[in-house]
């Protein structure tokens, strides 16, 4: 699977979880030199706090673009430091 944006593969990888309709990248899998970290946070009730990534390609930026749990709460530990990608990110197989 990879993520694209702005014609810019920014995950790629054999390893994705899918949960809810979502791919979640391993870390390794994912090219950081594009994300920054957000000071954005959510709350999932079985998942946990989930931690933003805003997404910078060229001139181009995609706020809150990435997230991730960096603690899970027990039910989503399969999920737990993996990155998923929504507002506008293509997943592609």
């Amino acid at each position: 699977m990879k993520a694209v944006w702005c014609g810019v593969v920014i995950a790629q990888s054999d390893d994705t979880v899918v949960v809810e309709g979502n791919h979640y990248f391993l870390p390794s899998d994912v090219k950081m030199e594009y994300l920054a970290p957000s000071s954005s946070r959510s709350t999932c009730p079985w998942k946990g706090i989930a931690s933003y990534y805003s997404i910078t390609v060229g001139a181009h930026v995609n706020e809150d673009a990435a997230w991730y749990y960096p603690r899970t709460k027990s039910a989503a530990d399969h999920i737990r430091g993996r990155i998923a990608f929504w507002r506008g990110v293509e997943i592609q197989p």
